[in-house]
C-alpha cells in the first residue's frame, strides 16, 4: 500500500476534550494510530490549531517520496472566528482566520504543488460542528449575549463552517481529486452527539474509533 503523508489539524492528530479534566488530550484510538495498526503506512504532520496556510508551509519543509498519497485535512480552524473580538464588538463583521476565498486559493495551491511533487492529493471533509456545544464553549469568560447577537442564531456556527466543507467538495470535483467524506460518515450516525467532545467540535474517543473504522472500510473497498 502507498505511503500516506497527512497534513491537517487536531482532527488529524486525534485530539479530544477530556470531560473530567477539561483538558485536551490525544486519543489512543486516534485515526492515525488505528490505521497504522491496520498496516497502512502513514506519516502524520497534523498539528492542533493548524490552518491550511500553516499546513502548506509544513508541506514545503517536508521531504516526501514521489508516488505517495498526500492527505489534506483542513477547514475547522480556518473557518473559526476571534470569539473575544466578536464578544467585544458584536456589531462589526468578523471574518474567519482564513477567509473563504483565501481558503479556496490555498487549497488549489496545495493540490497543484502536491501533484508537481508527483504526489496524489486526497481531500478530507471536516466533521460537523455541534453548534450549541461549541457556542457554550467559545462563550466561556466572554459576553455570551453579544456572541449570540452577532450570530443571529446558534446554528449559524454550523452553517458558517459548512461553507468550507462545500468549498472542499467543489475543489475536489474541479480538480478531480479523491475525497474521504468524513463529514458524511459522522452525519450518518443516529446518535451524533455521542461521538463528540464537550466542546462540540472535536470527536471523542468513540468518534475517532468510528472514523478509523469508516476510513479503513472505505480504503478496503477502493
Amino acid at each position: 500500500m502507498q505511503l500516506c503523508y497527512v497534513f491537517g489539524d487536531s482532527i488529524g492528530q486525534g485530539i479530544y476534550l477530556h470531560e473530567s479534566s477539561g483538558r485536551y488530550r490525544r486519543s489512543r484510538k486516534n485515526c492515525i494510530h488505528l490505521l497504522q495498526e491496520a498496516g497502512i503506512p502513514i506519516e502524520s504532520h497534523a498539528l492542533m490549531g493548524c490552518t491550511i496556510e500553516k499546513g502548506l508551509s509544513f508541506f514545503h519543509a517536508t521531504e516526501m517520496t514521489p508516488g505517495s498519497n498526500c492527505v489534506i485535512e483542513f477547514g475547522g480552524n480556518d473557518c473559526d472566528l476571534d470569539w473575544q473580538a466578536v464578544s467585544d464588538q458584536p456589531d462589526t463583521f468578523h471574518d474567519a482566520k482564513v477567509p473563504l476565498h483565501r481558503f479556496r486559493e490555498e487549497l488549489m495551491r496545495f493540490i497543484q504543488e502536491a501533484r508537481n511533487r508527483q504526489l496524489c492529493p486526497i481531500l478530507i471533509t471536516p466533521p460537523p460542528i455541534l453548534s450549541e456545544r461549541y457556542y457554550r464553549w467559545v462563550s466561556r469568560g466572554k459576553n455570551a449575549e453579544h456572541i449570540l447577537q452577532y450570530l443571529g442564531d446558534v446554528e449559524h456556527i454550523s452553517r458558517w463552517q459548512e461553507r468550507y466543507d462545500i468549498a472542499i467538495r467543489q475543489m475536489a470535483l474541479q480538480e478531480s481529486c479523491k475525497v474521504l467524506d468524513l463529514r458524511a460518515a459522522f452525519l450518518e450516525s443516529r446518535n451524533l452527539p455521542a461521538l463528540f467532545s464537550p466542546d462540540g467540535i472535536h470527536p471523542n474517543e468513540q468518534g475517532y474509533s468510528m472514523a478509523a473504522d469508516w476510513i479503513l472500510g472505505t480504503l478496503n473497498k477502493a
